[in-house]
């Protein structure tokens, strides 16, 4: 019985995405930039249920990211399985280029990165030929000096996997279907039949992004364009559709010859897209010896028909996503953390660049503690702050905030010897609420220039707006008296672009900010790559001063 895949497959940021099939078995790898860890691996059995068992770049060893850019760090991974082995691709543009890791399981652990010398350029793909030879496919600018922006050749050379060099003769094959194409980028090279295909992006990562295709008989070419080149695209829609941006194929078969494409869009509201680029699916076949994706339609569709039997991964007895344990979530899904209950953060949360890991401590029965630093989120460093993707164009985030330890120079922030500053004591105001140079909260984070911001601080609540790197104040209410032992509820609500900010009190809502215009944290306003992340965060004014400040939970309900 035919099921039904929903568009988008991994919705919210899972951009540039790439699968490799292995029996009954498919696993999504997908680019996180600056964010740590990096490259999620996602399963599924039926292309409709999805759960992340890991994450590639799990460790500071294989993902140095300081002094990234919120879109710099890791680019357009590729995963293929070949022989035993699983084999995952990918460019730190910020640090050493292009590298390979690879994995017994896809779940981990991944090696250290091999880096490739020589290997210019960014989205690196392999091939594993029939003779058993690997082939390293990406792109660098035209080696004879670009004539325009995004003048770029995909090049093809052999890699020898025993020392990870390229060797032979390298030769650049294709610059993309269209005459004067701008980034042509994403190569991926198959063999079907009697011809090598490379399937690849053009046309930018906006509007005009667009999937192409090209053959040859041999894997140094020459390639032969396809006429009804790009096999897909929306550019040609107009820009009131729904779907835009569609772009970075790669293609996969099922056992039962079945072929399809994963592919990354956006789906804006009112021209602004908060997001991020998602994960999207067709299903392909072939006419002449040539693909052709959606057949008859030429387009996205919401559904996507998967003749694959059902799998439920909450309900098989080795999956990685234990529902209502605090441990994975199911990509897509309402969660809510138990931080108390919990004795580790679960792959889908993410920190930026390289955390200090010893900021982050959950204890039992209490919560997750986060040391603040003066590490804010408009830096680019590594901030207290740890969220998940934002998934929904309307959604509702809480956490509760139990309380700040301050220890400082000494003074009026609670003393220099790890007293309580909230919820435990300190010092007050004349209505009870925190006062405390430690800010904490929750987070919109589109980068650092790009932010919106929750903050408990000095007995006050907060709301700021952070845009171009400028702190607006767009709320300041006092917060109520807080009795030893309780927590202060703190919720974020977003309708597309409108967000409400506050605490709770007596079951009722408070805003400190209402119907606050977000449309500066989309990619239209801010720029770059990624979509927005939404979590919790701390930071204290100085180095002199350090807090912990103790979360018990944190919700994420779509709307």
């Amino acid at each position: 019985m035919a099921q039904y895949a929903k568009n988008p497959i991994m919705p919210g940021f899972y951009p540039d995405p790439s699968v490799c099939a292995v029996g009954e078995d498919y696993y999504l790898v997908n680019s996180t930039f600056a964010y740590f860890p990096g490259l999620p691996v996602l399963h599924s059995r039926d292309l409709v249920h999805w759960e992340q068992i890991g994450n590639v770049m799990d460790r500071a060893s294989q993902l140095p990211l300081e002094g990234a850019g919120h879109s710099q760090g890791l680019f357009a991974p590729t995963i293929r399985w070949y022989e035993g082995t699983f084999y995952v691709i990918c460019t730190n543009v910020s640090h050493g280029g292009n590298y390979v890791v690879t994995a017994e399981k896809p779940q981990g652990p991944w090696s250290e990165p091999h880096y490739l010398e020589g290997a210019d350029g960014i989205d690196p793909s392999l091939f594993f030929d029939n003779d058993g030879k690997c082939y390293y496919i990406g792109t660098h600018p035209n080696p004879e000096g670009c004539r325009y922006d995004g003048d770029w050749y995909i090049w093809i050379q052999e890699l020898d996997l025993n020392t990870w060099k390229l060797v032979g003769e390298r030769k650049d094959v294709w610059n993309g279907a269209l005459r004067g194409v701008h980034w042509p980028e994403g190569p991926h090279l198959y063999r079907k039949g009697d011809y090598y295909y490379i399937l690849h992006a053009e046309g930018g990562t906006g509007p005009e992004h667009a999937v192409s295709v090209c053959r040859s008989k041999d894997i140094w070419g020459p390639y032969e364009n396809n006429f009804c080149n790009p096999i897909l695209t929306h550019r040609h829609l107009g820009q009131a559709y729904p779907v835009k941006y569609v772009g970075h194929g790669d293609l996969f078969r099922t056992p039962a010859g079945e072929w399809y494409m994963t592919m990354l869009a956006v789906r804006p509201l009112e021209g602004y897209t908060t997001m991020g680029r998602e994960t999207f699916l067709a299903k392909v076949t072939w006419e002449n010896d040539w693909p052709v994706v959606n057949a008859g339609v030429g387009r996205l569709t919401e559904q996507v028909e998967i003749n694959l039997p059902q799998w439920l991964p909450e309900q098989a007895p080795d999956s990685f996503t234990s529902p209502g344990k605090g441990r994975n979530a199911l990509p897509g899904s309402d969660r809510s953390y138990d931080f108390t209950q919990m004795a580790a953060l679960g792959h889908e949360f993410l920190y930026l660049r390289n955390p200090e890991l010893s900021h982050y401590t959950l204890e039992a029965g209490k919560g997750l503690y986060l040391t603040a630093t003066s590490v804010t989120l408009k830096e680019q460093g590594s901030p207290s702050y740890v969220g998940i993707r934002q998934q929904h164009h309307a959604f509702r985030m809480e956490t509760a905030l139990a309380m700040v330890q301050s220890r400082g120079a000494g003074g009026s922030n609670g003393g220099g010897d790890g007293s309580d500053c909230g919820g435990g004591g300190g010092d007050h105001d004349a209505n009870g609420g925190i006062i405390c140079n430690c800010r904490a909260g929750l987070a919109l984070l589109q980068s650092n220039a790009y932010h919106l911001r929750l903050e408990v601080y000095q007995g006050k609540l907060q709301v700021i707006l952070c845009q171009n790197g400028r702190d607006t104040v767009a709320g300041d209410i006092p917060l109520p008296a807080i009795q030893p032992g309780n927590s202060l509820q703190l919720y974020l609500q977003v309708d597309g672009l409108r967000a409400t900010a506050g605490y709770t009190a007596d079951h009722l809502d408070v805003p400190a900010a209402k119907d606050l215009d977000i449309r500066s944290l989309s990619t239209e306003t801010a720029g770059g790559f990624v979509g927005c992340t939404a979590g919790i965060y701390a930071a204290a004014e100085a180095d002199t001063e350090t807090c912990r400040v103790l979360f018990t939970g944190l919700s994420y309900e779509s709307q």
